[in-house]
Order: structure tokens, then sequence, then C-alpha cells
């Protein structure tokens, strides 16, 4: 299973960081690769939240089930993924001295054989390395007050690297 760390420092609070990444239901207003989240009964928060998620990267949909496997409040969001792409995932927030959040997410997913056959773990962590550094930026913009409501486009990636700041 391939590992993908990306991470990025936000110029706001850990509370203020938290509070945007707790609502599950928002992450479709951040993350470009998620289209759409359907909750799996009333739960929608902590530890048992369990979601599909509608995701889309390129010609590629796929349904992945999710739930919730640690809840740390304003510290640690973790995930187990179920469906064509299985792993887990985890949020981790670190408030800085400086008052900003160190955000960082860390994956570990194992990709079918037909998407890209013996090169696919290591395709698809590239892949989703870029598309998760742009949705930091998102996320990043969202908390500082730049572009709250938009998703940036894709197609506009920024060289930056943000692969496990330090």
């Amino acid at each position: 299973m391939p590992e993908i760390t990306v991470g990025t420092m936000i110029d706001a609070s850990v509370t203020k960081v938290w509070n945007a990444v707790k609502d599950i239901e928002d992450h479709v207003n951040w993350m470009d690769d998620a289209v759409a989240i359907n909750f799996i009964g009333t739960k929608r928060k902590g530890i048992g939240t369990l979601f599909d998620c509608k995701t889309r990267i390129g010609p590629f949909k796929l349904l992945d089930r999710m739930e919730i496997t640690e809840w740390v409040e304003f510290k640690t969001m973790g995930v187990s993924h179920k469906g064509l792409v299985s792993g887990v995932g985890k949020f981790t927030l670190c408030e800085q001295p400086n008052g900003q959040t160190k955000f960082q997410w860390e994956e570990s997913l194992s990709f079918p054989f037909w998407m890209g056959g013996p090169l696919r773990n290591v395709v698809g962590r590239k892949i989703l390395e870029m598309v998760w550094v742009q949705n930091l930026e998102n996320l990043k913009d969202r908390v500082e007050g730049n572009n709250p409501g938009k998703k940036r486009n894709i197609a506009k990636w920024k060289k930056k690297d943000h692969r496990k700041q330090g």
C-alpha cells in the first residue's frame, strides 16, 4: 500500500482549523476530488460516523464507503476507506508557537489492479498527492479567508511542495 503524506501551515488557530474540518459534509467544498457525501444513518461527527463519498479524479469515478475511526477534538480525525480503493487516512492538527496550525494529511491506500496494473500504487500515489496538495491549498484559503467559498481549478496547481512539512 502506498503511503501518502501532505501538509501545510495555516495562518489560523487550531480551533478555527478544526471547526473547518470537523464538518464532514463541507469537505466537498475544499476537496477537489470529493463530489458528494451521503451519510449512512443520523450520525454526522465522531467515531462511528459512516458515509459514502462520491469521488472523481479525471476519468475515474468511485464510491468510497468511509467510517470515522478516530476523533480527538482539535487534534485528529481518522478514517477507514472501503471500496475499490481501500485503506486508512488521518488528519492531524498541531498548534504552532506563532499561532499557526500545522495540518498534516496521511493516507495508506490500496488501488485495484485495473487502475494501472503493476504500477497502480505508484501512479495512484503521485496523482493523489498532487490532488491533495491542491485540496490543502483550498482548505488554507477557506480558513484564512482567501476565496472562502470556491475550490481552485486543479489545472492551476502551484509548484509549491507541501509534502511532510516540518
